[in-house]
């Protein structure tokens, strides 16, 4: 049986960076996630936006989390050693009539906490944004968006939380929770013993953090008051020539249930278009349709005119886990011991560090004894990354390391070097790799670098090649034969 004081269920970004706030203090914890990596749920269709809170209801807790967590991922970048860029935001209009609206927004943000916001004009704009349609007659500027790699600080969030004693398990599906000890009052904590694909685990307090099942996990203690819809967005990735396409973030004025499609520059260079917002029913809907590539397109063309149907290399789908209109994040007076930590859609990924901070506060009102340890190590080495280097720094760099000049994604330049620390840092998968490194991103979708980087996977791993997966269980590469000998 293992035994744990915490057990963190899911894997994204909101359950690595609540894993890390609570490797900081003298816990048993483990996290688990069903699927084969971290951070291949929700996290990984995230578009990496870090949302100053413009566009979150002042007496949210969405809002205050997002203003937080906009504050506290400097911090935390810094720490773990993963880029963040801050390069604003702009909520555009197209008439004077809605410039009343970008003076409302401005309004409710200056009341939730958002500094240095500003409504600029067309002669502003024609200056910092010169591909904008001229038909934009101003916009609310907010300076202190950004973006970054959402998967590459989960991984940092979860490699910092093991160096700092977190244990993980992966491939994990929690299939049953039982509250083995009766509630008695609030304040008390409950024993619960949870049974995975693989294991049996025991422990006093649950992070339900299990995105667009958090509501399936919740019921299995009996919490039946929320419920998921998934809400499906798709998005479109731009070729990298059009890195240049805008200096900002371009967004349109929100909706009730979305904050529309956005022109997105992204930590990677390429920009993004999307996404559009319709509930679904199925969980694993991730298609997209010509119909939704259509509508991308016309709002992201009426924004910035000469983007170009031709300049797209990737089509995906991610689906936002929708529950109420706020965050659910509480600890259940029903079952002591149990936080349910659910419907984190926008801006999840911005508000996480603050979310898990606010975890922290309910496990020690909830009875948790949390003493800080003297030697949390809070830094984690910079990965490098070859195209990021300067010429010089990138010939040293190999010189040192000849593994760092075998180039083997030429679109994204990434060498051999990156995919064998990739893999030193826990990546099994060739998504894990291409989340890590870029590998497999460029516009040839690893049609040049697949099979050298499924050599290395095997190699590094000790797997045949036909162990090797895209995803996990269900996606090998390369098949078997089963053919019986004559």
């Amino acid at each position: 049986m293992n035994k744990y004081d915490i057990i963190i269920i899911g894997g994204g970004v909101v359950g690595t960076a609540i894993s890390r706030e609570l490797s900081s203090y003298k816990l048993k914890i483990a996290l688990l996630e069903k699927e084969e990596e971290l951070a291949f749920g929700v996290s990984k269709s995230n578009s990496g936006i870090i949302h100053p809170g413009t566009q979150n209801r002042p007496g949210s807790l969405k809002g205050r989390l997002c203003l937080q967590g906009n504050a506290l991922i400097r911090e935390i970048s810094r720490d773990l050693g993963v880029e963040f860029k801050e390069i604003g935001e702009l909520i555009v209009v197209f008439s004077q009539e809605e410039v009343s609206r970008l003076l409302q927004l401005k309004q409710e943000a200056e009341i939730l906490g958002v500094s240095g916001l500003e409504v600029v004009d067309q002669a502003w704009l024609k200056e910092h944004e010169p591909n904008l349609s001229r038909e934009i007659v101003a916009a609310l500027y907010a300076p202190t968006a950004g973006i970054i790699s959402p998967y590459r600080l989960a991984y940092a969030l979860s490699e910092n939380a093991v160096l700092n004693g977190l244990e993980i398990y992966t491939q994990s599906l929690v299939q049953n929770i039982l509250v083995m000890t009766p509630v008695r009052h609030f304040g008390s904590t409950s024993l619960f013993e949870i049974t995975t694909e693989r294991n049996t685990f025991q422990t006093n307090y649950i992070i339900n953090a299990a995105g667009l099942y958090a509501d399936e996990i919740s019921q299995m203690v009996g919490i039946n008051n929320f419920q998921i819809r998934p809400r499906k967005g798709e998005e479109f990735l731009l070729d990298k020539k059009q890195q240049d396409l805008t200096n900002h973030l371009i967004f349109p004025l929100p909706t009730k249930i979305s904050k529309g499609v956005i022109v997105i520059k992204t930590f990677a260079g390429n920009p993004m278009i999307g996404p559009t917002a319709e509930d679904v029913e199925n969980k694993e809907d991730l298609s997209t349709s010509e119909q939704g590539l259509e509508k991308v397109i016309r709002m992201a063309q009426r924004m910035v005119p000469s983007i170009d149907k031709k300049d797209i290399i990737a089509y995906f789908a991610g689906l936002r886990p929708v529950a109420d209109d706020d965050f659910i994040i509480r600890c259940e007076d029903k079952v002591p011991g149990f936080v349910n930590v659910a419907g984190i859609q926008s801006p999840g990924l911005t508000a996480a560090p603050a979310i898990a901070q606010l975890v922290g506060r309910i496990l020690k009102q909830n009875g948790l004894v949390m003493e800080k340890k003297k030697d949390f190590y809070r830094q984690r080495k910079k990965t490098v990354h070859l195209s990021n280097l300067a010429f010089s720094q990138a010939k040293e760099l190999i010189q040192t390391d000849r593994s760092f000049g075998d180039i083997v994604c030429r679109c994204e330049m990434v060498s051999a070097g990156e995919i064998r620390e990739a893999i030193r840092q826990g990546a099994v998968t060739l998504d894990g790799i291409k989340f890590r490194t870029q590998a497999q991103a460029g516009r040839c979708h690893g049609g040049f670098c697949t099979t050298r980087i499924m050599k290395i996977l095997a190699q590094e791993t000790n797997r045949p090649l036909t162990a090797i997966t895209k995803r996990g269980r269900g996606s090998e590469i390369v098949k078997e034969d089963r053919a019986d000998d004559d």
